[in-house]
């Protein structure tokens, strides 16, 4: 597996190892003996998702979780292209606000370990595009939240995305109460 830093510290970008003859290819998407082996200790899992979205230029985010139920996500393409991002939202960070995006895709198989404490959203690149990620906290809809997508600067590549009800009508990062602390 190899594992990239990002801007971003504690946001990764793990791209496992693909092993492929002519039927096509095999990869272990998680293994914790080969990731403690290369010194990351990444959160227990408890929740697996799969999103698809039809159209390109769905944007699903900037979502969170807040505590007690703050998530980590390890997020991967199953099918299609992404754009992926993650925004510190630890209120006393240095990085308070500050975002960093990933293309994520079938083709390249990344996936970005988005820890608790970050905001996370997605604007798909193609049609029939799925996402699937691993979370450390149940889904728990009194903790769920949500930023407005366009509020703090990022460059989705896209200028009147398919949005939610939820995501389109979610306040500002400047009216935002951040419930994250930095724990540095």
């Amino acid at each position: 597996m190899k594992i990239e830093e990002t801007a971003l510290p504690g946001v990764l970008i793990l791209t496992p190892r693909r092993f492929g003859d002519a039927r096509g290819w095999f990869s272990e998407s998680w293994n914790r003996r080969a990731l403690q082996d290369a010194g990351l200790h990444l959160p227990d899992f408890v929740q697996d998702n799969h999103s698809f979205s039809a159209a390109a230029g769905t944007l699903r985010g900037l979502h969170y979780q807040a505590p007690p139920h703050a998530q980590g996500k390890l997020v991967r393409c199953g099918r299609g292209a992404l754009y992926d991002v993650a925004v510190d939202a630890r209120r006393g960070s240095a990085h308070y606000g500050r975002w960093v995006g990933v293309e994520l895709s079938f083709e390249n198989g990344r996936q970005l370990w988005v820890p608790p404490g970050f905001l996370h959203g997605f604007v798909t690149r193609v049609p029939d595009t799925e996402i699937i990620y691993k979370c450390t906290d149940f889904y728990a809809p009194q903790a769920d939240g949500a930023v407005r997508w366009d509020s703090l600067g990022i460059d989705w590549g896209v200028r009147d995305p398919v949005l939610s009800e939820k995501d389109a009508q979610a306040p500002g990062f400047d009216a935002f109460d951040s419930p994250f602390e930095y724990e540095g």
